[in-house]
Formats: structure tokens, C-alpha cells, sequence
């Protein structure tokens, strides 16, 4: 019995340095995604661009909190040799699986163009919403986009613009003060390259569109639990 014992010691120890080892692996791939994102381009490359831009993108970027930090990792785990269907609602369900509060986000708008504004146009987006419980008792609402670099994509960018769209994440985890600053330095850089190329800005390259996608008033919350679907 004592040899059992024994036994059943050893291999929750054994166990449990697996299972911090592997905790350990996944933060240092948070920490390398957030770290490769943002350095790779250096500022002293860009000296006949604009780098106050792309400082104030990295200085964005890099001030992660530890709760985004937590997501993110979280969402890797998820990822990690998995290709499931529906992606956004398998993510939110694995969310809650784990006890956050994650919802799937519908937004829908409408957009006015021409002068007068006789051409009007819905548009909708889909995204993830997790609330967070901080230490002094609030919460923060953070959003989550796993398709947000190719939402500022330009058909025809100016090589300052696609530098800096090269240097967003793909996925993004983070406050609606952080994504405004995105929204904000991303939309008057698209301005000026499309300005640059002699082209118009559309309106769904404008920041009011932008700010739509994931800070409409028109929002609704969708909490699922369906069975995962791989």
C-alpha cells in the first residue's frame, strides 16, 4: 500500500511539473506574439517614412494588461492543432467553458455618403466580447478580433501603409481605449495612402465605419453553448 501511494505521489508530481511546464511554454508564446508583432520592423529602418506612427502603434501595442494577456494565451491554447468550424462561436463556447464571461457580438449600422447624403448602406461585423473581473472589484470589457489585421487592409497601399498594417496582430485582444487608438492612427495613415495614389477614401475606410465594426450602440450579444463542432 505504501509502494501505491508512493506511486500515485510521484505521478500527480510528475503531472503537475508537465502541466506548469506546458503554462510556462504557452505565456512565453503570448510573450513572443506580442514581442514579434511589434518589432518587426525596426524604427531606425523607417527614417524617410513617418516614425512617430509607428511608435505610437508600438507603444499601443506593447502595453498589454495582464487580462488581455490571459485571453490571448488562452486563445492560442484553443488554437493550438485545431482547425474548427464556426470559429467564433467555438472559441466564445470554449471561453465559457473555462468560466469567462464571453459573448459573440453582432454590430450592425448605417452608413451615409455623397453630398447630400442620398446613398445610405448597412453594415454588420462579428466579433468576441469577454468581460473581465478586475482586483479592485470593476470589470473591463475587452474585445477580442481574430481576423484584425485583414480589416484594414488596402487594395493598392503605399509602402508606409502596408509597413504599418504588416505590424498589426492578427489577433487582437483588447479595451475599446486601445482599439480607438488603432482605429485612429490606422484610418488617417489609410487617408494619406489613398491620397498618396490619387484615390478617393471610401466610407468604409473612413474611422466612423471602422469605430462601427466594434463599437456600434447597435450591438447585440449572443451567449452560446452549443456542442463543439471541430
Amino acid at each position: 500500500m505504501e509502494k501505491l501511494n508512493m506511486r500515485s505521489n510521484n505521478k500527480e508530481k510528475e503531472m503537475k511539473d508537465i502541466s506548469e511546464l506546458e503554462e510556462d511554454k504557452l505565456s512565453q508564446m503570448v510573450r513572443d506574439f506580442i514581442e514579434l508583432d511589434c518589432e518587426t520592423f525596426q524604427v531606425d529602418e523607417l527614417v524617410d517614412h513617418n516614425p512617430t506612427t509607428y511608435l505610437s502603434l508600438q507603444d499601443i501595442l506593447e502595453n498589454a494588461s495582464d487580462a488581455e494577456t490571459e485571453i490571448l494565451g488562452k486563445i492560442f491554447f484553443y488554437l493550438r492543432n485545431m482547425e474548427p468550424k464556426k470559429l467564433r462561436q467555438w472559441i466564445v463556447n470554449r471561453l465559457r467553458m473555462d468560466e469567462y464571461e464571453a459573448s459573440l457580438c453582432k454590430t450592425s449600422w448605417i452608413t451615409s455618403s455623397g453630398r447630400p447624403l442620398a446613398f445610405q448602406f448597412t453594415g454588420d461585423y462579428e466579433y468576441i466580447d469577454v468581460m473581465m473581473k478586475e482586483s479592485n472589484g470593476g470589470t473591463v470589457r475587452l474585445i477580442v478580433d481574430i481576423d484584425f489585421r485583414s480589416q484594414f487592409e488596402l487594395a493598392r497601399p503605399t509602402q508606409d501603409y502596408q509597413e504599418l498594417l504588416n505590424y498589426l496582430p492578427s489577433i487582437f485582444v483588447g479595451t475599446e481605449e486601445k482599439l480607438n487608438g488603432i482605429i485612429s492612427l490606422l484610418c488617417s495613415a489609410a487617408k494619406q495612402s489613398l491620397k498618396e495614389k490619387g484615390l478617393h477614401v471610401p466610407p468604409w475606410r473612413k474611422a466612423s465605419y471602422m469605430h462601427s465594426k466594434w463599437l456600434s450602440h447597435n450591438c447585440k450579444k449572443i451567449v452560446l453553448f452549443a456542442p463543439l463542432c471541430i
